[in-house]
């Protein structure tokens, strides 16, 4: 098994961020290493299309372009690490606190640990693992887990229908997500490197202070 918090390496708020992530880990029994993220840049779009990643489902009105994609790209070089290592791998947000113990357990392929971030939500059925539930897609992909299945029919579907994260994680693509409660992670955010206002204004811990950086 392995952990890890993707992290802007640039950016000093993301780091910081990170290791939060990873001290919050590390009290709760879940070692975690930072992932150098992909940042927007002039090679961006080449770097995508060499991933075989379709473009198209990123343009919408509440993330900044480049940003999105250079997040999911992020993400997916995780999936791609995950079917190279053949392991399991838990992947965070820099965002992400980890307030309870992260168990290990049986599932199809990807689960969600992140308790909902934005907008309203449904509360899982029972405790522990539940068919995804309190939203149609990830609730914010700050925290979840796959294995080398699950994330070869990630990057595959990627090809074809890639969306911002947490969008593209949906049930009505991939019937066999999942997700953990009462969700052991939370997303403590204070800023974003991807969202317009409009992105934001959604955010359960957006307030006057939230930075757009």
């Amino acid at each position: 098994m392995k952990n890890y918090v993707i992290t802007i390496m640039t950016e000093p708020m993301s780091v910081k961020a990170a290791e939060r992530c990873i001290e919050t880990g590390r009290l709760k029994g879940t070692p975690i290493s930072k992932w150098a993220a992909t940042v927007p840049n002039t090679l961006l779009p080449g770097l995508l299309e060499a991933s075989n990643i379709s473009q198209q489902g990123f343009v919408e009105k509440y993330s900044r372009l480049d940003n999105c994609m250079a997040a999911f790209h992020s993400h997916w070089s995780l999936w791609k690490h995950c079917t190279e290592i053949q392991e399991e791998v838990t992947i965070f947000e820099h965002d992400a606190v980890i307030v309870d113990h992260i168990p290990e357990l049986n599932y199809n392929g990807c689960i969600s640990f992140g308790k909902p971030s934005y907008g309203q939500f449904n509360i899982p059925a029972r405790i522990g693992k539940n068919t995804l539930s309190s939203k149609r897609y990830f609730p914010g992909a700050h925290a979840y887990r796959i294995n080398p299945w699950g994330a070869q029919r990630l990057i595959e579907r990627a090809s074809k229908y890639a969306r911002p994260t947490d969008v593209f994680l949906h049930l009505d693509v991939f019937p066999w997500l999942e997700e953990y409660y009462p969700w052991p992670v939370e997303a403590r955010d204070t800023f974003t490197t991807i969202q317009k206002t409009e992105g934001c204004l959604a955010k359960h811990n957006y307030n006057g202070s939230y930075k757009i950086i």
